[in-house]
């Protein structure tokens, strides 16, 4: 059953680590890098959206499950926070990519409370 759990926080980790390669691509691949503010925001973000999914790769903990919660409510509410939802790319870039973070978070958080629901 432990093995089970953690292939299933391994899919979560690994969607995570995709999230944030593609955040990271989004400024370019959407085209808003001339402006600082939206594309700084997200590389920043996946920055630490990569290094808390490889931590979890190599040693799980729940408390990277949370923090990429707040990382993934961040992106949802950064447009209105830091003023760019003028720039619709960038906003819905951030608001959709941002809630994938949050569902991913709240299934790997899921798991490690349910573990019954692997058996």
């Amino acid at each position: 059953m432990a093995n089970t759990l953690m292939k299933g926080k391994r899919k979560q980790d690994w969607a995570n680590l995709l999230l944030a390669a593609c955040l990271f691509a989004s400024p370019w691949v959407f085209g808003f890098t001339a402006e600082a503010m939206p594309s700084w925001n997200a590389w920043i973000v996946a920055v630490l959206l990569a290094v808390l999914a490889t931590a979890a790769l190599s040693v799980f903990a729940e408390w990277e499950e949370w923090a990429n919660m707040v990382l993934g409510l961040w992106l949802v509410a950064s447009p209105w926070l830091l003023g760019f939802t003028a720039n619709v790319n960038a906003m819905w870039t951030d608001i959709v990519l941002g809630v994938f973070v949050i569902a991913a978070s709240l299934w790997a958080v899921w798991d490690v409370h349910h573990p019954h629901a692997h058996a």
